[in-house]
């Protein structure tokens, strides 16, 4: 199975949580040949599309729009929905970062928070819930806390350039611990711990996932190739809808207790599946290590 990536003229609205990384992301999104308006009211998302034209040889067009002067999210959804009739993929792109995250580099940069307050995390948790509806209908979620600035362009280069069009949609998977936390910015989430758990398995305890010993057992296990499979099915199912919809890139997470063997078997085994469907896959162990 080919996904193709579509060509149409699209738009991204940038937003997020302030210190998430808008500002650096805006940067990078010119730097791939994107025109970008920074503080946009809402309500103008029409016109300044309208007004940029989207010619062919510059078609793409990114706005970056914040809480400094309030987010009627009504008015937003209006203009978005507007956009898509006309043709206009519109895609929103949600900056966030944990919130001891963004106060560290409030105190770094010895910056005031836009939205004033007394303190930085009082600041955090009114932007927070201003913004809590605009993030549950994100097309995309960075989270940025534990990305440099390459690796945050390495993110939106392999999401948002235009040298990707035409190439099949690119899927990461990745394997977590939920007792380390659930990762921010995954579009779907596997809870794999009704597993049999290798850890109370004296000689698999030492070993991740990623070993042959590790992986039988998981694999092997009542119910996992089952769930592999039907999770694969839905997979399959889904892939082509989300790109039909103006999505190049999908994040998945597989989540067990620690992050170190039914997870990592599970993500590695759906990885090689998708790869034989021809579908572009990375496959990355968040908490393997610890």
């Amino acid at each position: 199975m080919e996904i193709v990536a579509t060509d149409a003229p699209h738009v991204l609205v940038v937003t997020g949580m302030s210190g998430a990384g808008r500002s650096s992301a805006a940067k990078i999104l010119e730097d791939l040949d994107y025109t970008v308006i920074d503080n946009l009211p809402p309500q103008l998302l029409g016109s300044a599309v309208k007004a940029h034209d989207i010619p062919e040889a510059h078609k793409h067009l990114a706005v970056v729009i914040d809480s400094r002067g309030g987010l009627p999210i009504d008015e937003l959804r209006s203009a978005i929905t507007g956009l898509e009739q006309e043709g206009v993929l519109t895609r929103i792109v949600f900056l966030d970062a944990d919130d001891n995250v963004i106060v560290s580099r409030y105190e770094e940069n010895r910056r005031p928070h836009p939205l004033g307050h007394d303190t930085i995390s009082e600041a955090i948790d009114a932007e927070r819930e201003m913004l809590s509806e605009l993030r549950s209908e994100a097309d995309v979620i960075i989270d940025t806390s534990n990305l440099n600035i390459h690796q945050l362009r390495e993110r939106l280069t392999s999401q948002f350039s235009e040298d990707e069009t035409g190439r099949p949609m690119r899927v990461s998977i990745r394997s977590f611990g939920f007792k380390h936390g659930s990762p921010r910015d995954s579009d779907l989430v596997f809870d794999v711990r009704f597993l049999p758990n290798p850890h109370w398995v004296p000689e698999l305890r030492d070993h991740r996932g990623t070993d042959a010993a590790v992986s039988d057992y998981v694999l092997g296990s009542d119910g996992a190739m089952q769930f592999v499979d039907q999770v694969d099915e839905m997979l399959a199912f889904l892939l082509p809808r989300f790109q039909s919809e103006g999505k190049s890139y999908l994040s998945i997470a597989v989540g067990c207790t620690g992050g170190h063997h039914r997870s990592v078997a599970v993500a590695e085994e759906l990885g090689r599946r998708m790869s034989e469907r021809g579908v572009l896959a990375s496959v990355r162990h968040r908490d393997i290590d610890k």
